[in-house]
C-alpha cells in the first residue's frame, strides 16, 4: 500500500450526513486529546493531513482519508467534560450511526493514553466493538512521556485494566513524537486487509 497516495475525502458532522461505505475502512477511536490525528499523520508520513490541536474536543466530525482502495477514518473523541450536553449527544449519535451502518470496518484502533489508566469510556468502547464483532487493536499513545520502568509497569497493568478485552489482542505502545512505531500500525492495517 502506498501511504503517500493519500487524500482527504470528506467529513460529516451528523449521523444523517454519513454516506454508505463502499471501501474497507480502518478507524481510529479514543477519548478527546488522546492523539488520534497525530497518530494518523505519523502512519501516513504526513505532518498535517489530519488536523491536530492541543485542546481536547477539536475533532468533532467523522473524517475520511482515502489511501489506495481503503479509507482511514478519524472519529471524534469522547469523554471531554467541557462541551455542552447537546454536543455530547450529537457525538454519541454520530458514533453509533458510524458503527451501526453496515460499514466494512476491517480494523479499529482503540487509542488509550499510556500515562493514565484506561477510562470507563475506553472499556465501554472495547465492549461495544467486541459485541459488534469489530476487530480491534489497542494503541497506547504518548509512550515517549514515560521512562522504561514506567512503560513496563503500564504494559503489565493495562491488561488487568482491560480484562477480557485484552485477551488475544495486540497492544502497541506508540509515540507520535518519535514515530518509530508507525510501521507496526501499518503492518496491522495491511494484515487486516488480507
Amino acid at each position: 500500500m502506498n501511504y503517500n497516495n493519500v487524500q482527504f475525502e470528506k467529513s460529516f458532522g451528523t449521523a444523517q450526513q454519513l454516506e454508505a461505505s463502499d471501501l474497507p475502512e480502518i478507524c481510529f477511536c479514543g477519548r478527546s486529546n488522546v492523539g488520534k490525528s497525530s497518530l494518523i499523520n505519523r502512519v501516513l508520513g504526513r505532518k498535517s493531513i489530519a488536523r491536530v490541536s492541543s485542546k481536547p474536543g477539536k475533532t468533532v466530525t467523522v473524517n475520511f482519508y482515502r489511501v489506495d482502495n481503503i479509507r482511514l477514518v478519524d472519529l471524534p473523541g469522547y469523554g471531554y467534560a467541557k462541551v455542552p450536553f447537546s454536543e455530547k449527544s450529537r457525538w454519541a449519535e454520530l458514533m453509533e450511526a458510524y458503527f451501526q451502518s453496515g460499514r466494512n470496518i476491517k480494523m479499529a484502533f482503540q487509542l488509550i493514553d499510556m500515562r493514565h489508566p484506561a477510562t470507563e469510556f475506553d472499556i465501554s468502547m472495547l465492549d461495544f466493538m467486541s459485541q459488534m464483532g469489530i476487530p480491534y487493536t489497542v494503541v497506547l499513545t504518548k509512550s515517549d512521556k514515560l521512562n522504561k520502568t514506567e512503560t513496563a509497569n503500564r504494559l503489565a497493568i493495562i491488561k488487568e485494566e482491560l480484562g477480557e478485552f485484552a485477551d488475544g489482542i495486540q497492544i502497541i505502545p506508540f509515540s507520535a513524537q518519535k514515530g518509530g512505531d508507525a510501521e507496526a500500525l501499518r503492518e496491522v492495517i495491511e494484515n487486516s486487509l488480507k
